[in-house]
């Protein structure tokens, strides 16, 4: 990353800051999340890392955890203290927060586990102490310590998840609901029933009367209103409420978006929502769409990951380094 301090007035609306980051030897930020603390955390080709608002630390000295090939993470608050749940090749990792290399971690994997895979694709925190974990033969999860049963094969089977790969996973407002996006087969939706098991709901595709972009899904939001933002290979989709075949809206490029390949997409706080491709970001605000580029401001057109933080802040990765936006202004890591 660049340590050249330099402050830029590119017009009269845009100003850029460039800081040093020198700490971080990473450029690709992959996937991004903030904590209670609004300490902000990345997935890099170097491992994790993170920023406070002061310091970026690169967090590779804990032996138990991959500096590669990390493939998704997502943070857990409970009365024990704060976790991070990590998606690797061969497990899922849970490492205790403040994290340091003595800090505790626990691996789950199909030898000591009821994880339906090895190969673990993704994961992602409900409500309470849910946790969900995608791997290429299904979903599975574990609530408190016990491991919930499937019974969603009629709709979901094995091979499904082999075929078309899950791409990211999130879980709804309430938690006990998860939407995974897969890699041609649209959305696959679960939930936890009364019994502590997991049942199938519907899918999202468009061979039924739905109005999604595409089947190829790569990323997944949930606004706070409940609404379900879905990046495709061909736009974004918008859809409201839980029926499935009705609320749907469908945006590409010719909408205003920077292009229709999505990489990443995220809510904010009003519902606004961000859209990140690898010529830019896009912000609706509920009417239209306004894009963004390295023009702009940004440190690279190529968003790979979007995350607002606890002040508001958009914070983007890309594949050159992280981007800040906050009331007109960008901030280059």
């Amino acid at each position: 990353m660049k340590t050249k301090i330099i402050t830029l007035l590119l017009t009269c609306f845009f100003s850029v800051t460039t800081l040093s980051a020198a700490e971080i030897t990473a450029k690709k930020f992959y996937a991004a999340l903030v904590d209670d603390d609004n300490t902000k955390w990345f997935l890099t080709e170097a491992g994790l890392a993170s920023f406070d608002g002061k310091e970026w630390k690169l967090h590779d000295k804990n032996p138990k955890i991959p500096t590669n090939d990390l493939r998704a993470f997502s943070i857990e608050s409970s009365p024990a203290g704060k976790s991070l749940w990590i998606a690797t090749p061969t497990a899922v990792l849970k490492a205790s927060l403040p994290l340091d290399a003595a800090s505790p971690v626990s691996s789950y994997s199909s030898a000591n586990s009821s994880i339906s895979g090895e190969n673990i694709l993704s994961v992602a925190v409900g409500k309470g102490n849910l946790r969900w974990i995608g791997t290429e033969k299904g979903i599975s999860a574990v609530y408190n310590d016990k491991w919930l049963t499937n019974s969603y094969e009629r709709k979901y089977p094995a091979d499904l998840f082999r075929d078309f790969r899950i791409t990211s996973m999130v879980a709804d407002n309430t938690g006990d609901t998860l939407f995974a996006a897969t890699d041609g087969v649209g959305i696959a939706r679960v939930f936890r029933n009364d019994v502590d098991g997991i049942s199938g709901a519907s899918e999202y595709a468009i061979w039924g009367p739905i109005e999604l972009p595409s089947d190829k899904v790569i990323c997944l939001a949930i606004a706070p209103d409940g609404t379900q933002w879905l990046g495709t290979d061909m736009g974004v989709g918008r859809h409201t409420g839980y029926n499935t075949l009705e609320g749907w809206t469908i945006f590409m490029k010719d909408s205003g978006l920077a292009d229709d390949y999505i990489q990443a997409i995220t809510a904010d706080k009003n519902g606004n929502v961000w859209a990140g491709t690898k010529e830019g970001a896009s912000f609706y605000d509920g009417e239209k769409w306004t894009s963004y580029t390295d023009k702009e401001g940004l440190i690279s057109k190529n968003i790979l990951s979007i995350v607002v933080d606890k002040s508001g802040i958009v914070w983007f990765g890309t594949d050159n380094g992280v981007s800040s936006y906050s009331e007109g202004k960008f901030t280059n890591y």
